[in-house]
């Protein structure tokens, strides 16, 4: 009987460079594994190395175009650039058999038939978990039978369309892995000049629903559990391949006992080999002391750079809006003490534009946030709708009043020269019923005036002193600055410009600003500010007038504060801000013990207040930097989360 023919299988992930690395394309990965060891005659299929980085649309095709049938895994960052492929590879080669899955691809019978009819080029979609579907796929690719493949959507020979609903026979696979089987060693030695970061799962699943994201609602609140065997062969396999950084995909890393032994061999593994340098997890929710225990042995162990203690919003109707009110609030506040008294570096994050939340709420939520501890960095982020999520219905979109805006994907920090063929795409909420345009315009200034005065640190002595000492609050202090114009003229460019990138990013337009001078990237508009004060000579002026500021708001609420102390408070801070080409330490006198008090808060203690003079030294030599490109990079890009804008200092 004469064997069949030789099907050759192309796989797509396409990702950007992080750094000077790539990770390695873990989902196709997997999938070729599971392939491998799960086809009913595996030797009837030749796979293709993935497509793992952004080539040249001719270029991709090109290769591509070797292939029998191409599967595509589609994530926002990957989206636009997938589909320009797959309608090229289909244009020149009819009979290629074009297959997309991943979270863009729509869930829904309708959706999904919606997408078929608006991409046809694409042969099949496939969602949720792919193996099963990738295995049916290839197992009828002769016959193109695949009446009883699950978790798919296709036009069959008559034109009608078949929507294929999941099965639950995944448990009866042969367990595979794209590391311990060899699918990403012939992709390293066929690519020596790139460097890599890696991707592992222990678990899959989440057991919570929130209404922006897909995690939860993908797995239907299950979460699996992989063989630990097969893990911690998983990270000797990146300790031998010199892995630096493996990022950790479980949704919720400390939910199980047995991720305190995994953190135990990761840790073993980087004193032994070196590798891996970097572990980086995703929180679990509501166990203030299995996570406090399980960070601080990664922050022991140097893997961890920083805890994300993810809170999104501290508005009760917010969460309950987006299903996230089974998730404590109390949890973080007492996690950010225990963090701070064991000088445990976190950041944590809140997204603008959920609903039920307006610009009071969301205000006082930063001032909370920083009240209880927060002082090293606030990620502020524009609330994205992804495809499959509860806020992606359009009911939930009309009750909530959501204003939606499709505009560019421009990654931070990425190089203005490598402007891709084709941007991606992504739907930005813009506005709600609760904070209308105008409104989030204004909660915009307000992150970013945030993120440039307290956590890029250009003010973060004098506020928390004046919150301390003078029972300021930190949206009060802010506030300040916001809304300033003719009596402080430096204050109100930088409002204006925060002004003109607010309402360009409703727009359409991208988030980021670009710099040819700068490192030639797209920086954070907060980034580029401070940058702009120091390039441009106007640090002084900005520090005058907001000594002056700061001094009239003290007076308009009679708070009364010791003479000199928010002089001293600005002095010290413009003296600790790390600056290239200075030669020598620098010894300074304050009539106030304020560094003590800022340390004081800082590890989640109280310090009283003296009177001096004090005499500081602040060391300049111990982290010289020679050029205003080091200065860029390792202060204000590299030193984001860490906080690191600060010289060291010490009393003499």
């Amino acid at each position: 009987m004469p064997s069949k023919r030789i099907t050759k299988v192309g796989l797509v992930q396409i990702g950007d460079k992080f750094g000077e690395q790539y990770y390695l394309p873990y989902s196709v990965g997997l999938l070729q594994s599971c392939a491998q060891k799960n086809l009913k005659n595996p030797k009837d299929f030749i796979f293709l190395l993935p497509v793992y980085k952004r080539l040249k649309i001719a270029k991709a095709v090109e290769y591509l175009a070797k292939a029998d049938v191409v599967f595509f895994s589609a994530y926002i960052w990957n989206y636009q650039v997938n589909l320009a492929i797959a309608k090229k590879i289909k244009k020149s080669k009819k009979n290629c058999l074009i297959v997309f899955g991943g979270p863009q691809v729509p869930e829904s019978a309708e959706a999904l038939k919606s997408f078929l009819k608006s991409h046809t080029f694409v042969d099949i979609a496939s969602y949720g978990e792919g193996e099963l579907a990738f295995l049916n796929i290839l197992d009828n690719f002769q016959s193109k039978a695949w009446e009883n493949a699950p978790s798919i959507g296709f036009f069959n020979k008559e034109n009608k369309f078949v929507y294929n609903l999941p099965s639950d026979k995944k448990e009866n696979l042969k367990p595979a892995s794209p590391y311990l089987d060899g699918i990403f060693d012939r992709l390293m030695e066929a690519n020596p000049g790139d460097s890599w970061s890696g991707l592992i799962e222990t678990n899959r699943g989440c057991p919570f629903s929130c209404a922006y994201c897909y995690w939860g609602r993908k797995a239907q609140k299950r979460v699996c559990l992989y063989d630990i065997e097969r893990i911690y062969k998983e990270i000797d396999w990146f300790s031998r391949k010199k892995i630096e950084f493996i990022f950790c995909c479980d949704a919720n890393f400390g939910l199980f006992d047995r991720d305190f032994e995994i953190v135990r061999k990761v840790a073993e593994n980087k004193r032994k080999y070196g590798y891996p340098m970097a572990f980086s997890v995703q929180n679990t929710k509501n166990s203030t002391e299995k996570i406090f225990k399980l960070q601080k042995e990664l922050n022991d162990a140097g893997l961890q750079r920083g805890v994300n203690l993810a809170l999104q919003s501290l508005n009760e109707k917010t969460l309950k809006s987006i299903s996230r009110n089974n998730i404590s609030n109390e949890t973080y506040k007492e996690l950010q003490l225990m963090f701070s008294q064991n000088r445990i570096p976190t950041f944590s994050d809140l997204i603008l534009g959920l609903p039920n939340e307006s610009y009071a709420s969301f205000t006082e939520g930063v001032s909370k946030v920083i009240e209880e501890g927060q002082h090293n960095r606030l990620q502020f982020i524009n609330l994205m709708v992804l495809e499959n999520t509860a806020m992606a219905d359009p009911a939930y979109q009309k009750k909530y009043g959501l204003v939606i805006k499709e505009s560019k994907v421009i990654l931070p920090r990425t190089n203005l020269d490598s402007r891709p063929e084709i941007f991606e795409k992504q739907q930005l909420v813009i506005g709600t019923k609760s904070m209308p345009k105008n409104d989030w315009v204004k909660t915009r200034i307000f992150c970013w005036t945030t993120s440039l005065l307290h956590f890029n640190k250009l003010l973060q002595i004098p506020f928390i002193i004046l919150n301390k000492l003078g029972g300021a609050d930190y949206r009060d202090l802010i506030e300040i600055f916001t809304g300033k114009t003719g009596k402080y003229p430096e204050i109100s460019k930088i409002i204006s410009a925060f002004v003109a990138k607010a309402k360009d990013i409703q727009k359409g337009n991208g988030e980021y600003v670009p710099s040819k001078r700068w490192l030639n990237i797209w920086w954070p508009i907060d980034e580029y500010i401070f940058i702009k004060l120091f390039r441009e000579g106007k640090i002084n002026k900005f520090y005058r007038e907001a000594e002056s500021a700061l001094g009239d708001f003290l007076g308009t609420n009679k708070i009364k504060l010791p003479p000199e102390l928010l002089a001293d408070a600005i002095k010290f801070n413009r003296a600790l801000i790390r600056l290239p080409f200075l030669k020598n330490d620098l010894e300074i006198v304050l009539n106030y013990n304020i560094p003590e008090i800022y340390q004081g808060v800082l590890n989640g203690q109280t310090v009283a207040l003296a009177r001096g003079p004090f005499k500081y030294r602040i060391d300049r030599i111990g982290k010289k930097l020679n050029s205003w490109k080091d200065w860029y990079r390792e202060v204000v890009w590299y030193g984001t989360k860490r906080g690191a804008y600060f010289y060291n200092w010490e009393k003499v």
